[in-house]
Formats: structure tokens, C-alpha cells, sequence
């Protein structure tokens, strides 16, 4: 995610409690989504889609805080 901001994640992943909440519960997410489409974890197609918006949103915050942080 965002390989272009990868030193300023590493940064805000220390410096910025909020960001790091957001980018834990992201990857949370994307862990448990995978876990469901691959049926390791039962789930309805409209389950999944419900985490998929639900990351995508969390993706959408984590930019937004990228991008007042390169400024």
C-alpha cells in the first residue's frame, strides 16, 4: 500500500497514534478479508463486501494523512 510513501509510513507508524490505529485495523482487515475468500473463515459474498468498503475507507483516511504530512 502506497510504496511510494513507504519511509513516511514507517514514520508515522511510531510518531502518530492515530495513523498507526488506522493502519493496524487496514491490515486487520485485509488479513480478514483474505481469510474469507479463501473459506479458511465462513463469510457471505455480502459480508466480504461489507470489510472491502470498510478497508477502503480506512485506505482513503491513511492518504489523506499521508498527504498533510508530505505538506
Amino acid at each position: 500500500m502506497f510504496p511510494e510513501y513507504r519511509d513516511l509510513i514507517s514514520r508515522l507508524k511510531t510518531e502518530d497514534a492515530r495513523f498507526a490505529k488506522l493502519f493496524d485495523l487496514h491490515n486487520q482487515l485485509d488479513q480478514q478479508i483474505k481469510n474469507m475468500e479463501e473459506r479458511i473463515v465462513s463469510a457471505t459474498q455480502q459480508e466480504i463486501e461489507v470489510l472491502k468498503k470498510e478497508k477502503l475507507k480506512l485506505k482513503d483516511e491513511l492518504y489523506v494523512l499521508l498527504k498533510s504530512h508530505t505538506s
